[in-house]
């Protein structure tokens, strides 16, 4: 089945369910939007980890003391 297809699909079964139903797909949906997020942050940080981009505790520290000071 197409994405198109699918797409058309859930549209009906929105169309026809219940509110239970309804409610339980929009749970569903953003869970997947929510978990999706976070996996893609988490990836790019496990690049930024193997790329070296990364600070000491120190220098954490010290960004942190910047923000205070502005």
């Amino acid at each position: 089945m197409s994405t198109l297809d699918l797409k058309k699909e859930l549209h009906d079964l929105t169309n026809e369910g219940d509110e239970k139903f309804i409610k339980n797909i929009y749970k569903m949906a953003k869970a997947y939007t929510h978990q999706s997020k976070e996996d893609k942050m988490i990836a790019e940080a496990e690049d930024d980890i193997k790329n070296g981009k990364i600070h000491s505790q120190k220098e954490v520290q010290q960004i942190i003391e910047s923000w205070k000071a502005n």
